[in-house]
């Protein structure tokens, strides 16, 4: 009784935190809260991108087409491109097409989950790093697709990306603006912050219920051992193609929320090293472990900002012989072997099963040996 008391105490604190800390951090400007929007969606990506490594143990370098597809879905559904380039589009919705957050959601999640199972489909049978490989050619495909859709129909506009897109709204509420709430003048930025908050708090409500059922237990055994979870009778076929559907509708939810907040899309925000970044998030972090993704996702969105101010006074020291860019990058990657040289497993790993069973059946644990086999023994 006294931890759950402990815990619900924990709980309010933090919910407290979070839902102050964008007023702080909007008296320095936008710009903060800005990052602090990024890194939340980094989260979702991560979480999504955790089911897939984490519990099923699939290898998956491509999982920015995700991300890709639901900011185009949304960029195509909420900007005047399409009305422009087709005319049956125009003059079926002469004021053209502006979903709600309600649509928006379930529609990217759908469209991003079909993508995710049609890349599992051919990999059913690769394992390992045959696995990564065509998920990786996966990730590139979508990329130049939508670089060269422009001709002779013209749907993703090519490499000038598609602009003038739409904020998010619902209900009448516009999240792209600036709003007066009990006396605090919360800026969009902010607006944006409690819309990926909620987005992030149900995500990882989703995970956890999904860790704990049959079928995050189903992912856990074919990612252990996919031969001895067959045996069992796991229909690992079936089973891979969730998580891969599964993982992908995170990402489309983090694309389309990407494209209202930024309110312009292009294939650059979608290369190969925002695959190798989502991953390097989860593996940071620790694998297979919600609280270590999250704060894996946290550190490595936030670490390429902090250096700013650090690879600024390294320049200067070399006269400018180094450029800022890359030597920011250099020290984001040292700063990565140095954590994964200290801690291997992550930063916040997950529970060792065999410390588990050994603190469950030590003396005065809740094992055989302990309180919980007493009023047995008595009886």
């Amino acid at each position: 009784m006294q931890k759950q008391q402990n815990k619900l105490i924990v709980f309010l604190i933090a919910g407290v935190l979070l839902l102050a800390l964008p007023l702080f951090a909007q008296q320095m400007g936008n710009a903060p809260v800005r990052i602090i929007d990024l890194a939340l969606l980094y989260v979702l990506l991560a979480l999504g991108l955790n089911i897939v490594v984490g519990y099923a143990g699939l290898l998956d370098l491509g999982y920015v087409a995700f991300y890709a597809v639901g900011a185009y879905l949304f960029a195509l559904l909420n900007s005047p491109h399409l009305t422009e380039n087709f005319e049956h589009i125009a003059a079926a919705f002469p004021q053209g097409l502006h979903l709600p957050l309600l649509v928006v959601i379930p529609l990217a999640a759908l469209v991003a989950g079909i993508f995710g199972v049609l890349l599992g489909a051919p990999t059913l049978k690769l394992r390992g790093d045959y696995l990564a490989i065509v998920t990786l050619g996966f990730g590139e495909i979508i990329r130049v697709f939508l670089n060269n859709m422009e001709y002779p129909l013209n749907v993703t506009n090519g490499p000038r990306g598609i602009g003038q897109i739409d904020g998010i709204h619902f209900l009448g509420f516009e999240f792209s603006r600036a709003h007066e709430i009990l006396g605090f003048n919360v800026q969009s930025v902010s607006m944006y912050y409690y819309l990926f908050l909620a987005l992030v708090i149900g995500s990882v409500v989703i995970c956890y219920r999904l860790e704990n059922s049959r079928i995050g237990r189903a992912w856990m055994a074919i990612r252990e051992d996919e031969i001895a979870a067959k045996a069992m009778g796991i229909n690992t076929r079936n089973m891979k193609l969730l998580a891969f559907g599964m993982g992908a509708t995170f990402g489309g939810v983090a694309g389309s929320m990407f494209g209202a907040f930024q309110g312009f899309v292009s294939p650059e925000s979608f290369s190969l090293q925002e695959s190798v970044m989502i991953v390097a998030m989860v593996v940071l972090g620790g694998i297979g472990h919600i609280p270590g993704v999250i704060l894996g996702a946290l550190l490595l969105a936030a670490l390429p900002e902090a250096l700013r101010y650090v690879a600024g006074p390294l320049q200067q020291m070399t006269d400018g012989r180094l450029d800022a860019a890359i030597l920011r990058q250099l020290l984001i990657a040292l700063a990565m072997i140095v954590i994964m040289l200290v801690r291997p497993r992550g930063l916040w790993p997950a529970p060792d099963h065999g410390e588990i069973l050994r603190k469950q059946t030590a003396p005065g644990g809740p094992g055989p040996d302990g309180p919980a086999a007493t009023p047995t023994a008595a009886q």
